[in-house]
């Protein structure tokens, strides 16, 4: 598996914080599959050339039981250069493109 894929319902963000004075934030790609979210992954290091691998994380709903009832999520972490408009537009249409959309975490 090409992707670190963690199951959690709790919290998504990586177990590691950023480096302290690095100013890092974290993007989630919120999609609707597993497939969807290692399609988007991969899309993601191409388009931005990441220095790390994104994290992928499925994300239960509040209340449902059922495992169809996920989100997935793709963890970019970005510096805080990467905090300019156009990297945020790129990244909700890189969203967008696979039926999802884009949260700041």
């Amino acid at each position: 598996m090409p992707h670190n894929v963690r199951m959690n319902g709790a919290h998504p963000l990586p177990d590691e914080p950023a480096p302290a004075g690095t100013g890092a934030v974290h993007r989630l790609l919120v999609l609707p599959d597993r497939d969807t979210a290692e399609e988007a992954a991969a899309e993601a290091v191409e388009r931005f050339g990441l220095g790390r691998e994104p994290e992928i994380v499925r994300e239960a709903l509040a209340g449902e039981d059922d495992a169809e009832d996920a989100q997935w999520l793709v963890v970019i972490e970005e510096p805080a250069a990467g905090r300019d408009p156009v990297v945020l537009k790129a990244l909700e249409a890189l969203a967008a493109e696979y039926d999802g959309w884009l949260e700041s975490a």
